[in-house]
């Protein structure tokens, strides 16, 4: 393979994408007046090249019927797994899903009832509040605890707010939006919770890959196999690779009961992945794909170290130390300022679409969420707007 080209420019404007072609509608920022986006979390970089290679073969071929023989899909899952995360996997467990949204419907309709308690560890990933709401649960906040820069599970606060109506715990590690890698012992922490109190863990683990250096993802699943009998992983190619718009997303299940019932509720909603799909992500959880997230990873680094440096050098600015993915949480409530007022700066003056904090649950309002997975030159522009938006406060 060829060395990947992160810096190369690619226009996605006109292309039917959501980070660019929807910027203006939800936030008033306007990719024609030269607007950043910098909130959906997708990467502006091509992917792999085996995986481009992929998609060019089965269009090559033409005929696009139903797709079978899916050993190569699911072996390359299990390759993957043992040799990036040291977690030895049976293809039996494998079930694939329309994405990971997708998957975490799937587990609440397995495993819990109209009226249940759903806990989430928030601020969190703010599609799990939406699907949880939209299944008629009841949505279980328990707050984080922000302490010297980063988020630690607040465990004997936590014990003192369920009521019993919990029935799911969902987890996401690494933590998006914290950036968190939960050490060993806070995932055996959380497992001594579920088990404690009876409930189904659906770990989260669609950022595993994206890691920094210094850091190590740990899949709860391999770290503490005796919670089997209540644990669903879920896992995808679509972050590492930049592939999402493929949809599709695996929950693995060692245990029997816990596999038949969630395969169950896929069979109900008529759940099967498509033809490209499938063999994209073949073609990315392969020796080829490993060496281009190494890669990736390099780039990000530097762009999150330009980043931080960048929001550091603005008075009332934190942004949370990235041990995890590519988004960056900033906190401005040390401007003294109201989150209206500096969101107006944001995408006012700075022209930069990022996420609003309180999607993400309590504790989100004073922060944004910057996608910083783009050309290093954007986060360099990124940093330059946000610091004459700014200025006075400098």
């Amino acid at each position: 393979m060829t060395n990947p080209d992160f810096d190369e420019k690619i226009d996605r404007v006109g292309t039917r994408c959501a980070k660019w072609d929807d910027m203006e509608a939800a936030f008033g920022v306007s990719a024609a007046d030269g607007g950043l986006a910098m909130w959906i979390a997708d990467m502006d970089f091509r992917p792999p090249e085996v995986v481009q290679r992929a998609v060019e073969a089965t269009a090559a071929h033409g005929i696009y019927g139903y797709p079978g023989a899916h050993a190569p899909y699911l072996d390359s899952i299990r390759w993957w797994m043992k040799n990036r995360h040291g977690w030895e996997i049976d293809t039996g467990w494998i079930m694939t899903t329309a994405g990971l949204v997708n998957a975490v419907a799937m587990a609440l309709d397995a495993y819990s009832q109209r009226g249940d308690g759903v806990i989430v560890m928030s601020p969190v990933y703010h599609a799990f509040g939406r699907v949880i709401r939209a299944a008629g649960r009841e949505l279980v906040e328990l707050p984080l605890a922000l302490q010297a820069d980063r988020y630690v599970m607040d465990w004997s606060r936590w014990e003192m707010m369920l009521t019993g109506n919990e029935r799911i715990m969902i987890l996401c590690s690494p933590h998006n939006p914290g950036g968190r890698v939960w050490t060993p012992e806070e995932l055996r922490e959380v497992a001594d919770f579920c088990t404690r109190h009876d409930l189904i863990l659906v770990s989260d683990d669609i950022h595993c890959d994206l890691v920094y250096p210094g850091h190590k993802h740990r899949m709860i699943a391999e770290l503490v196999p005796e919670i089997s009998d209540r644990l669903v992983t879920l896992t995808a190619t679509t972050k590492t690779f930049n592939i999402a718009g493929t949809h599709i997303g695996n929950a693995i299940i060692a245990d029997e009961d816990l596999r038949q019932r969630y395969k169950a509720s896929l069979m109900a909603a008529a759940i099967s992945p498509g033809l490209f799909g499938l063999d994209m992500v073949t073609a990315a959880y392969s020796p080829e794909g490993a060496v281009w997230v190494d890669a990736l990873m390099s780039y990000l680094d530097e762009n999150r170290r330009l980043f931080d440096d960048g929001i550091a050098a603005i008075p009332g600015l934190r942004s949370i130390p990235l041990q995890a993915t590519y988004l960056s949480w900033v906190d401005f409530s040390g401007t003294g300022m109201s989150r209206a007022e500096f969101t107006a700066r944001v995408e006012q003056g700075a022209r930069i679409a990022a996420n609003h904090g309180p999607s993400f649950g309590e504790g989100g309002d004073s922060f944004l969420r910057f996608n910083i997975a783009t050309q290093r030159s954007n986060v360099i522009e990124a940093v330059a707007r946000l610091k004459s938006a700014f200025s006075d406060l400098q």
